[in-house]
């Protein structure tokens, strides 16, 4: 499937365990390699780790398992606080 970058922008990202982690802003990409090196995701979860001042996190396209309606990821247990409570 090929789709145009500008369509990722504001897609709503969930690790593979169905947890909501936020939405895509930015791309970062590798022009030399012609490809995706990550995702700048804001509007995050209440449950996603101390950021300090930061208003968001990178994510490395590697994690990515799926683009379609919402973008899927690898869960990742240390990117999430009181996940147990679900």
């Amino acid at each position: 499937m090929k789709t145009q970058i500008t369509d990722l922008f504001g897609l709503k990202i969930y690790s593979e365990n169905g947890m909501y982690v936020g939405e895509i802003e930015d791309i970062f990409l590798d022009i030399d390699s012609k490809r995706i090196e990550s995702l700048a995701v804001g509007n995050l979860a209440p449950g996603i780790g101390e950021l300090g001042t930061h208003r968001g996190v990178k994510i490395p396209f590697r994690l990515v398992k799926s683009v379609s309606d919402v973008v899927v990821i690898r869960h990742i247990h240390q990117l999430f606080h009181g996940e147990d409570e679900l």
